[in-house]
């Protein structure tokens, strides 16, 4: 099995004997695999149904891992989407010209979101495998893709980082380190503008900020600038998730659980959308002159991309029919 998280199944059998081709999977374990649940495993048709089944059974009871079926498609599931979110998330930024500390006050916890939201995510990941993920996704993304017309954002500013060995945690720090001199330990942002560190401000949300306590769609009825940030960030990923279904699942279910488990979000896309209104997500993707995904115009219609029907939960499927949710 590979690791990979963005290489294709299909591209990494080419030439292999029909043997072992037969007998190997996509086992993509989110990192860090000591604390993160979340592992998708990449079939075909030419695996036997038994070994599949073998192998995520022993993930789930022996590793206690929290497994997603995805398919052969770039970055698969969690990546496919997290890396629209902060792609996204980077563009708005810097068009708006937002500090880091402002953009992961708002794209955080009053989303649903952790804290480190985006700019503390790069740097938990590392900032130097930022240009190689997002060259793979792009190699194996069909040009319509949407995460094309963001791409390229924020290069500059990545690769000048990488240069000076601002690579995140790992590195002197990346758009957040810890300054120690004379004994202290002060958290200092990166300027966007000019390279330049200091003090990170703790109170740099705006004002909508708080009313993310009473769920997003109160935060995205807010008229300050903040408001405006997290709403041309999260409808747009938002409408993104739509338009990958089903290329990347038919289960909206899986691809909310893999942000979830994987990004540790509180909701999934699918799960904020029913959470906002799938009609009002809709009408504010319309006001913007976004494009709306067939998908999201079909839960709107539907009313949710969620229901209860004696006391089971059943999921829209991209042919119109709700189906149970199956949790093991």
């Amino acid at each position: 099995s590979s690791n990979t998280p963005t290489i294709p199944r299909s591209e990494l059998i080419e030439g292999m004997p029909d043997d072992m081709a037969s007998r190997f999977l996509i086992t993509h374990f989110f990192n860090p695999p000591r604390y993160l649940q979340l592992l998708e495993v990449v079939s075909s048709s030419e695996v036997d149904n038994s070994t599949v089944e073998r192998f995520c059974s022993f993930a789930h009871e022996r590793l206690g891992k929290k497994v997603i079926l995805c398919k052969d498609t770039p970055g698969f599931i969690g990546n496919r989407l997290g890396i629209f979110f902060v792609q996204r998330s980077l563009k708005a930024t810097l068009d708006l010209g937002l500090s880091v500390e402002q953009a992961d006050a708002m794209l955080g916890r009053p989303i649903g979101v952790p804290k480190t939201a985006v700019f503390g995510l790069m740097d938990l990941v590392g900032i130097d495998l930022i240009p190689h993920v997002m060259s793979s996704m792009l190699e194996h993304l069909d040009p319509s893709d949407p995460l094309h017309q963001i791409a390229g954002t924020g290069g500059d500013l990545i690769d000048q980082m990488i240069a000076e060995g601002y690579t995140g945690r790992k590195g002197k720090g990346g758009f957040y380190r810890l300054n120690t001199e004379n004994g202290g330990r002060v958290k200092e942002a990166r300027d966007l503008k000019t390279g330049e560190y200091a003090p990170a401000d703790r109170r740099a949300g705006f004002p909508s900020a708080k009313l993310g306590k009473q769920g997003i769609s109160k935060l995205l009825e807010c008229s300050d600038k903040g408001s405006s940030f997290v709403a041309e960030v999260l409808l747009e990923t938002l409408a993104y998730a739509a338009s990958i279904v089903p290329e990347v699942s038919d289960d909206i279910y899986a691809i909310d659980s893999a942000m979830r488990v994987g990004y540790n979000w509180k909701k999934g896309p699918f799960e904020m959308i029913d959470a906002i209104g799938a009609s009002s997500v809709v009408e504010r993707l319309e006001d913007s002159g976004s494009e709306v995904p067939a998908f999201l115009r079909m839960g709107s219609k539907k009313g949710s991309f969620y229901s209860m029907e004696d006391g089971e939960i059943l999921r829209l499927c991209p042919d119109g029919s709700f189906v149970p949710v199956d949790r093991p």
